[in-house]
């Protein structure tokens, strides 16, 4: 079995010529590495160095045939440990990002930017799909970290952090005017044109278990795919719509949009970093999760 250390005790007496510098360098006793020397002549069978009162020779039938190797495959070796240090401390490779367009587009969009300034050599590739759709990627391992809409419960999944907090609400457009300011029963937003988001997501099922809990039952008129595509609807006129209060930002500083004042108000919801479960984190992704001040 080829002991690596004997080779690096061998190569540091050739390139010292001497017992005592190899020692001072090596950080261990000179006995130690004379032990070493006549370890190693022991397993190849030859004798590697010349003693003589100037110090230590590399012999013409033993040390010299072998030095050149010996220098050649420890550079690569300590080439090979230096990647997997630059690995460790550089920012390099790939990061595969998974989140909803909503997600991506309220919560991400600067993050990512500022990251790519700071990582130019990361590549980013973003994943945008349903929160559903984005899980199941990540437990294949098609996706390194995933933002989705909080509760979740998956053994399969590490739960890393909540990046932000979400406030559902029901807001309206201009034609509805008559309402702001008022305080509308929940029960009572069934009288007018009701806008959800789809069945089976998260943020559907969190009001649903919610409304069910206060003993309200609303069924929408109307249920769109994604967040952005319900807003311009409501701005159209098109009825009330139920939509977390950090996305219609633009809308209501605009005054396209207003938010309705309910009794009872929604609770608040998050959204979580979440990656697999045993999966070593790469620099590269150290250094983004570190950005949302989670863990």
């Amino acid at each position: 079995m080829v002991n690596l250390e004997l080779y690096r005790v061998f190569y540091t007496v050739a390139k010292c010529g001497s017992l005592t510098k190899a020692a001072q360098e090596l950080y261990i006793s000179q006995p130690a590495v004379s032990q070493a020397i006549k370890q190693f002549e022991n397993q190849l069978g030859v004798s590697l160095f010349n003693r003589t009162h100037k110090g230590m020779d590399l012999s013409a039938s033993g040390g010299k045939l072998i030095f050149k190797q010996v220098e050649e495959a420890l550079k690569l070796l300590e080439d090979a440990e230096s990647k997997l240090t630059e690995m460790k401390t550089t920012a390099t490779g790939r990061i595969r990002i998974g989140a909803t367009d909503s997600i991506f587009s309220h919560v991400l969009s600067d993050k990512i930017a500022e990251y790519n300034a700071e990582y130019p050599s990361v590549k980013l590739e973003l994943i945008s799909s349903t929160t559903p759709d984005i899980i199941d990627r990540l437990k294949d391992g098609k996706c390194d970290i995933a933002f989705i809409n909080l509760p979740l419960e998956d053994d399969e999944l590490h739960f890393y952090g909540t990046v932000c907090h979400l406030n559902d609400v029901f807001v309206a457009g201009k034609k509805y005017d008559s309402l702001k300011d008022k305080t509308i029963q929940l029960k009572d937003l069934q009288e007018y044109p009701l806008m959800m988001i789809e069945e089976n997501t998260v943020a559907r099922n969190a009001v649903n278990r919610y409304l069910d809990s206060v003993g309200v039952s609303l069924v929408p008129d109307n249920e769109v795919a994604n967040w952005d595509f319900m807003k311009k609807l409501i701005v159209k006129g098109m009825g009330v719509g139920f939509i977390p209060r950090e996305y219609c930002a633009d809308e209501f500083e605009s005054g396209e949009l207003f938010e309705l004042v309910t009794d009872p108000a929604l609770p608040a919801r998050g959204i979580g970093i979440v990656i697999a479960k045993h999966v070593s984190l790469s620099f590269a992704m150290k250094k983004f999760l570190e950005m949302f001040n989670c863990g």
